[in-house]
């Protein structure tokens, strides 16, 4: 197939949490110069490994990850940060010859680094301190409920516990008149010296319910509560923090204040789970011009690089690399 586009390809592997972007993504790695971006708002954070699903050092030792434990969990990432640093990362891989492989969940960080990010009016200081009263007052149900009503888009996209998202959108529309949605629908678009070539991973939604069911017990086997125990321990984090907003960390934290017992801990995780599995969907099916590849097919990887070459990505490679 000839390839019109001539700029160099980069690759973007996407899918709900607990589709098996990883196991793919490593697959690739074996067998093609192909080395790894993590797309994940979670995994930039050292010591949230076990609640993270982060790649363990032997998957790391074969597969590098690029962008994994680059900050401490006090700290704030946003998307508009991670579009500058996946950039320079995709020129340091382009450097050695080698094809960018992102990888991940975060679907606003993919957005931001494709489409580039909209420009949003500043932050309000006396309209933020009044929201975030309301909330104190409202608490975030209300608040949810009042930006479904304004930007259902948005609502859907964001978790009704996550104040700080919420806020932010309740923001925008007070500060404009206008929606989140509506603003982000019009990015600066950017040219990018390169070309993405998208694969997303789908997967029977009772499979997947299940496979998040027995990904969530297995943390638990590995010590998720323990790794959690450490951070609350370690001081200067709260469930305020971005870093503790990852699915999984606030039921295991209320867990150990007391507020959830053993089973609740376990019912409420595996829940709020696949409602983030649900908001990853919402964006997916809505990502232009990529195709979808069954996660469950046993000819996953066949399925894969039969896509790949119909793009350009095995040009001018040694015969029988592949």
């Amino acid at each position: 197939m000839t390839i019109a586009d001539p700029r160099p390809p980069v690759l973007f592997l996407m899918g709900p949490t607990a589709s098996g972007k990883t196991a793919l993504a490593v697959d690739l790695v074996r067998r093609l110069p192909f080395e790894i971006i993590s797309v994940d708002s979670a995994q930039v954070y050292r010591g949230m490994d076990i609640g993270t699903a982060k790649p363990d050092w032997a998957t790391r030792r074969i597969a590098p990850h690029r962008l994994l434990d680059i900050l401490d969990p006090v700290e704030v990432y946003s998307a508009g940060q991670f579009r500058i640093d996946a950039k320079r990362e995709i020129t340091a891989i382009q450097a050695t010859g080698r094809v960018p492989l992102l990888v991940g969940g975060t679907m606003l960080y993919f957005q931001a680094l494709e489409r580039g990010l909209a420009k949003l009016p500043s932050a309000d200081s006396a309209l933020r301190a009044r929201l975030a009263a309301e909330f104190v007052e409202q608490r975030s149900a209300a608040l949810h409920l009042r930006l479904a009503r304004i930007d259902p888009t948005a609502a859907a996209r964001i978790h009704p516990h996550d104040s700080q998202r919420i806020q932010r959108a309740l923001e925008v529309h007070e500060l404009t008149g206008r929606s989140l949605t509506e603003l982000c629908a019009h990015p600066r678009n950017e040219s990018l010296p390169f070309r993405i070539v998208k694969l997303i991973l789908a997967l029977d939604r009772q499979v997947l319910h299940v496979r998040i069911k027995h990904r969530f017990l297995f943390m638990l086997e590995r010590g998720f509560i323990t790794e959690v125990k450490h951070l609350k321990e370690r001081g200067g984090l709260d469930l305020d923090k971005p870093a503790m907003r990852a699915v999984g960390y606030r039921q295991v934290w209320a867990y150990l204040d007391g507020i959830l017992d053993d089973a609740a801990m376990i019912e409420c995780s595996i829940a709020a789970t696949r409602q983030f599995a649900k908001r990853q969907l919402t964006w997916l099916r809505a990502e232009p011009d990529a195709v979808w590849l069954d996660s469950c097919s046993s000819r996953l990887l066949e399925h894969a690089m039969a896509y790949l070459d119909t793009h350009g990505f095995f040009k001018n490679m040694p015969d029988g690399l592949c």
